[in-house]
């Protein structure tokens, strides 16, 4: 009999692991269908590799202060040089790994975090939800930015781990109160009502029945919340309210105001992090049209159409 139960399950596992890559693929065909997605992942894809393998490509080290200060565009400095004597090139290079790393960190702690306090919220009835929504409420009606800066000036210095924190303190309300509604359709529905009949736990309904249900919700969540983190990490480094002395696109982004880098002349000093800034939240944002594609029937059968008529 064991010999039949083990051979059994390992028959369940290969037939099922060919449908989940089955599933995924087609999850990234709906993705790479959606054009606004696909230029979003090709986008995504490279500042993921420049964060990578970037710094072992850049043609100095970002902390190298051995050159002429204030150097126009050349051949040896393809972006010039800082006030201090820096390459700009190689610490734009060396500064992708910094940006992306809180933006992708913080995105995903605010994720789960909205997570578990939304679906709790959603799931639980009473004076524990009363307390949740208090809670959440409170932190969706104080201004974000005013007090995001005040916990960084109070906790100022602290690394990259301060940023993240601070991030992760304002920026989870929100996803919590969207992933809270859709937690209390869901659990109306006629498979959660069968669960809680056959005796399951709470937190087993939650987690093995509503939460699957939300996946794409989620992942749109995680998006939105990594986009944000990466606004509010330059921002917060542009204030001077993050660590100096680190090489992010917001550190040069403040060194280079600090130098007045406009009015000696030097743009790329701004405009080369700035549009890095600004391509790496574009490209979260296009993915996150696909997100809506994949959780959205109409959308990819508006896509068909649309190349049907072509």
């Amino acid at each position: 009999m064991s010999g039949t139960t083990t051979s059994t399950s390992s028959e369940l596992d290969v037939q099922h692991a060919p449908s989940a890559w089955r599933s995924a693929g087609r999850v990234l065909a709906t993705l790479w269908d959606n054009g606004k997605a696909r230029v979003g992942l090709v986008l995504l894809a490279f500042f993921l590799l420049l964060a990578l393998v970037g710094p072992l490509l850049a043609p100095y080290d970002a902390k190298e202060n051995t050159f002429p200060r204030s150097q126009d565009v050349s051949g040896a400095h393809w972006l010039g040089t800082t006030a201090a004597g820096e390459d700009v090139l190689s610490q734009l290079v060396h500064g992708a790994r910094t940006s992306v790393l809180v933006g992708f960190t913080a995105g995903l702690l605010a994720t789960v975090v909205a997570v578990l306090i939304g679906l709790s919220w959603g799931y639980t009835r009473g004076w524990v939800a009363e307390v949740i929504g208090f809670v959440v409420n409170l932190f969706l009606v104080i201004p974000g930015l005013p007090f995001m800066i005040v916990i960084a000036a109070y906790l100022q210095n602290g690394g990259i781990a301060v940023i993240i924190a601070v991030i992760v303190i304002t920026g989870w309300a929100w996803g919590a109160r969207v992933l809270r509604s859709q937690t209390q359709s869901l659990r109306s529905r006629d498979f959660v009502e069968a669960a809680r009949f056959s005796g399951d736990s709470a937190p087993r309904i939650v987690f093995r029945e509503i939460l699957p249900n939300m996946t794409s919700l989620i992942v749109g969540s995680f998006f939105g919340a990594a986009t944000a983190a990466i606004l509010a990490e330059a921002g917060l480094e542009f204030l001077g309210l993050g660590d100096t002395s680190i090489v992010s696109w917001g550190t040069m982004i403040y060194w280079a105001q600090n130098s007045s880098a406009l009015l000696t002349g030097q743009w790329a000093l701004l405009f080369a992090p700035g549009l890095c800034i600004a391509l790496l939240a574009l490209s979260l944002t296009l993915v996150n049209f696909g997100v809506d594609a994949v959780s959205n029937p109409r959308l990819r059968e508006g896509s068909r159409t649309r190349k049907a008529d072509r």
